[in-house]
């Protein structure tokens, strides 16, 4: 992380609180606040993966033209997939089934496997792109099945 500029990394890594705040609450808070500590992580989750969809829109978007024609199309893609993966872990709770644990599971893969598009964005990136995305993800993936665990 020494490579990423200050504020990104700072901002990055705060954004990592809010889902460390759910877990100590679904870990050692008290019984009445677990349905919002599970909504709210659930919420959070949901919300930094479309968040990464948009990062990597922009990336596809601010590709030179030639690029953006002829190579991209699975960036542009993959940039849609997160927010359909967050709204379809929504589904369980719209429907009345099992939630939110399984949906959190489900989250905390996507954010896993969102590595994959990360490294294969190669120089349309910043030189420094993957030494903040690999603790980002790593961690509120982490963190999200362990909220799906508690």
């Amino acid at each position: 992380m020494a490579r990423v500029p200050a504020l990104p990394r700072w901002l990055g890594l705060a954004g990592l609180l809010p889902q460390l705040g759910c877990v100590a609450v679904l870990y050692a808070g008290p019984a009445e606040w677990r349905a919002a500590a599970l909504a709210l992580a659930f919420a959070y989750a949901a919300l930094i993966l479309s968040f990464l969809g948009g990062a990597w829109w922009g990336i596809a978007a601010a590709a030179p033209a030639a690029e953006r024609r002829n190579a991209l199309g699975w960036l542009w893609i993959a940039a849609v997939v997160p927010s359909l993966v967050a709204l379809a872990c929504f589904l369980p709770w719209a429907l009345g089934w099992q939630w939110p644990e399984p949906s959190l599971v489900m989250l905390a893969g996507a954010l896993l496997v969102s590595l994959g598009v990360d490294a294969r964005l190669g120089a349309l990136a910043p030189r420094w792109w993957m030494a903040l995305r690999v603790p980002l993800s790593l961690g509120l993936g982490l963190l999200t099945l362990a909220a799906a665990l508690a």
